[in-house]
């Protein structure tokens, strides 16, 4: 299987290009936005601990959100870095994995949770393994199709506390088991 090249622009990168990118100020690298959601995860986790929705769920939107945001404006600007290439999906990792062991432990079911949980971890596992071996490691059409299930089933979630749809939660539910097997197909694909 060949590696599929970092600079090469997904889709989405196109769009992005003259709406969200076109609002970065130039100074603003992708690796600052990264270390922004890095710091924002605590503050995101605070606000749904203590169950103030009104800004936590928004919160947690804008935060998922600079995922996106920073993974085109590397591609689009060309300021693809090693660190970033690592650390950008570490923070994808423990915004969704905190958030999953928050929410999902407490209101799905624990396992579910850790199943989710796990399978993060194997994928970043594998993708240290794969860089110490020396091979670019990249995000594939699996892992961002997975980031944005997982995005979906929190968010949905998410709503169905803050504004009581229970029906949410069994759709939740189903997105969260949809963007694990996205996230096996990826392990397979990606991690290992």
């Amino acid at each position: 299987m060949s590696e599929r090249d970092p600079a090469k622009l997904f889709p989405h990168d196109h769009v992005m290009r003259y709406t969200f990118v076109a609002l970065v100020p130039p100074f603003v690298t992708p690796n600052m936005i990264t270390m922004f959601r890095i710091v924002m995860t605590p503050v995101v986790l605070w606000f749904l601990y203590i169950g103030n929705f009104e800004v936590g769920v928004p919160l947690f939107l804008f935060v998922a959100f600079t995922d996106a945001i920073d993974g085109s404006v590397a591609r689009i600007r060309k300021q693809i870095t090693q660190w970033g290439s690592f650390y950008d999906p570490l923070a994808d990792k423990v915004l969704i994995g905190s958030v999953v062991l928050l929410v999902v432990v407490q209101h799905v079911n624990l396992f579910f949770a850790l199943l989710i949980v796990l399978i993060e971890a194997m994928l970043m596992t594998g993708g240290i393994v794969r860089r110490r071996r020396g091979i670019e490691v990249s995000a594939n059409v699996y892992g961002k199709t997975k980031m944005v299930l997982q995005v979906l089933g929190v968010t949905m979630l998410l709503i169905a506390l803050w504004a009581g749809f229970d029906l949410f939660i069994p759709i939740s539910v189903g997105t969260l088991s949809l963007a694990i097997v996205f996230a096996v197909i990826s392990l397979f694909t990606y991690g290992i």
